[in-house]
């Protein structure tokens, strides 16, 4: 097993976001997290990731017991993560980006190539700044700084959010050749319906702060039950300000 959480609980101040996540993922899988906005997936994402303390719980990663060990640690085991709204660093350019990265963890130079090969948008921005960039190649910017410090789990966030579907397919491409060659596994959070199927070995649905349910990944875009009872509109007083900053944009994308 190359990711075990169970019983995950964490939360804002007051606030209790999650509310006992279970989930598992396997070496070399893709596996999605589905649900409304405002339901905890990214809170669930960044507790993974080591940046929100989780309240109760256990976090296993490849066998080892990573609830308690901070976000610098976790990534020096393996854990990359892309948050929504791509974070890149917009005064550095394409370059500086993916070295930073690789400095920091004591990589090859060699590192940059390597992972450049599989960006070739990049390779002709190399030298531009980031706030340059248009949102599909941040977005690819943001993927590849992650995936540069070869991390066997990737927690990726949203990553078809107000991209156009040209990047997408490049997206896929990307994180499947990954799973091939790399033997890169992938724990995702989404909102295309088809970007979901085409990628994922697995779905869970994730309702009231944990999950529901899992899916048949081949019978994702036909599940009548799953549009009604969890891609609805998010219901107004929903936590999608605490989790993003932004107000909840309700039906999901397909």
């Amino acid at each position: 097993m190359l990711l075990k959480a169970e019983g995950i609980r964490a939360g804002y101040g007051e606030m209790a976001v999650l509310t006992g996540v279970t989930l598992e993922l396997e070496p070399r899988q893709i596996v999605t997290v589905l649900g409304r906005n405002g339901i905890g997936k990214t809170t669930l994402m960044k507790t993974l990731a080591g940046l929100i303390r989780s309240r109760g719980g256990s976090i296993a990663l490849e066998g080892r017991d990573i609830t308690r060990a901070p976000a610098f640690s976790r990534a020096l085991m393996g854990l990359g993560y892309v948050p929504q709204g791509r974070q890149i660093f917009s005064k550095l350019t394409v370059r500086e980006n993916l070295l930073v990265g690789v400095r920091a963890n004591r990589l090859p130079l060699s590192a940059v190539d390597d992972i450049l090969a599989d960006f070739p948008v990049l390779v002709q921005k190399l030298h531009s700044l980031g706030a340059s960039l248009s949102g599909g190649q941040q977005q690819l910017l943001a993927l590849a700084r992650a995936l540069v410090l070869r991390p066997r789990l990737l927690l990726l966030d949203e990553p078809s959010e107000g991209i156009q579907p040209s990047i997408l397919d490049e997206i896929r491409e990307i994180l499947l050749r990954a799973k091939e060659s790399r033997g890169l596994s992938v724990l995702l959070v989404e909102q295309n319906l088809d970007f979901a199927q085409a990628l994922s070995d697995r779905v869970y649905v994730m309702d009231d702060g944990s999950i529901s349910r899992e899916v048949d990944r081949k019978k994702l875009l036909s599940d009548s039950t799953l549009e009604r009872e969890f891609l609805g509109a998010a219901e107004e007083g929903d936590l999608g300000d605490l989790e993003t900053g932004r107000v909840p944009h309700g039906r999901y994308s397909g």
